[in-house]
């Protein structure tokens, strides 16, 4: 029976570390009126300090959704234990 227990304790405990979790917050508004298009741009890194040819700016959002006026800026982090990473800028407007 204490073997169950330290079996299940275990993959509970393998299944907690993978877990992850996702954060969106609102950077930015402007008075345009909120358009249609939507354009992202994504940085990953690892362990929370590596990031390799990575560009989540505002500019790459926006110019990757053909977007010239911008209406909204939100950021959207990801983390898995810190060692995945994950911001994307997501740009709307028109």
């Amino acid at each position: 029976m204490l073997k169950k227990i330290k079996t299940v304790f275990g993959l509970l405990a393998v299944t907690a570390m993978m877990t992850g979790c996702s954060l969106t917050l609102p950077v930015n508004a402007t008075s345009n009126t909120v358009g249609t298009k939507v354009g992202t741009a994504k940085a990953t890194g690892y362990l929370g300090v590596l990031f390799f040819d990575a560009d989540a700016s505002i500019r790459t959002a926006a110019k990757n959704g053909g977007i010239t006026k911008i209406s909204t800026v939100d950021i959207k982090h990801t983390s898995i234990l810190n060692l995945v990473v994950t911001y994307e800028t997501i740009v709307t407007g028109e």
